[in-house]
């Protein structure tokens, strides 16, 4: 008995959540009640708030159901030394590509959140969120940044945190434009040479460190970055403590 009702409260559950989906996606966030996403659901309010504390954490549950296998992928490859760490980054930027081709929930839910979630007042919670996921993706791609730098496939003096900026405008902008219009292009086709100009981009002319010089004095030719002290919770340092333990347990072998 108590087990049907563990499983019964956990598909209510994911109705709400695919409830949400349709609810936030048709009405937007700002424009849509818990009653409507209940109704939709058909259960009660009372069920749905034994689930979710607020609009903010059904939102935050609906966006984490759709995007949390890709948070893990990014997660796992941000504390893992690569020997190709540029293959790495492709390899990434083309699962979330083709999930986003692929999965009608995954275009359900960032369709939401590019164009119906509003910023007003009461859903600053929802956009505090994103900010900090945004973040901490934004540091897992530094940090296999950092291990192309120190593998000798970026220059010693490339800004890992610029370009982590750079290629997650890139990748968000395309999700963007094509849960949009998708329609206006084949993305699962088209993702491969996408994500290959924005690595040969990378690869030509990455973003560089700058430092102020003094008036009158040419700068001196870019030093290898990987020599600065770096503090251990810099994503550098942290990157190359991964490659040095792998290198270690390699050499005990």
């Amino acid at each position: 008995m108590a087990r049907r009702t563990k499983e019964a409260a956990a598909n209510t559950r994911e109705q709400l959540l695919d409830a949400a989906e349709r609810v936030f996606r048709a009405s937007g966030v700002s424009g849509s009640t818990l009653a409507q996403v209940a109704a939709d659901a058909g259960v009660t309010r009372g069920a749905l708030y034994w689930h979710f504390r607020d609009k903010a954490d059904l939102y935050a549950a609906m966006c984490a159901r759709a995007t949390l296998p890709l948070e893990t992928m990014f997660e796992r490859a941000g504390a893992t030394s690569h020997a190709d760490p540029l293959a790495t980054l492709r390899e990434l930027a083309l699962a979330a590509l083709a999930r986003l081709a692929c999965d009608p929930r995954a275009q359900a839910v960032f369709d939401v959140m590019f164009h119906k979630s509003e910023r007003t007042a009461n859903v600053a919670p929802m956009a505090e969120r994103e900010r900090r996921e945004r973040c901490d993706c934004l540091l897992h791609v530094e940090r296999v940044l950092v291990q192309a730098v120190d593998r000798g496939q970026l220059p010693p003096d490339t800004d890992t945190a610029l370009a982590a900026r750079a290629m997650h405008a890139y990748i968000e902008g395309i999700m963007d434009q094509w849960v949009l219009d998708p329609a206006a292009f084949d993305l699962a086709a088209v993702a491969p040479a996408l994500i290959d100009s924005m690595l040969a981009g990378l690869r030509a002319a990455p973003p560089r460190l700058r430092s102020p010089m003094p008036t009158g004095k040419k700068r001196p030719r870019a030093t290898r970055v990987a020599t600065r002290a770096l503090p251990a919770s810099h994503p550098r340092a942290q990157a190359r403590a991964v490659a040095q333990r792998a290198k270690g347990r390699r050499g005990r072998a």
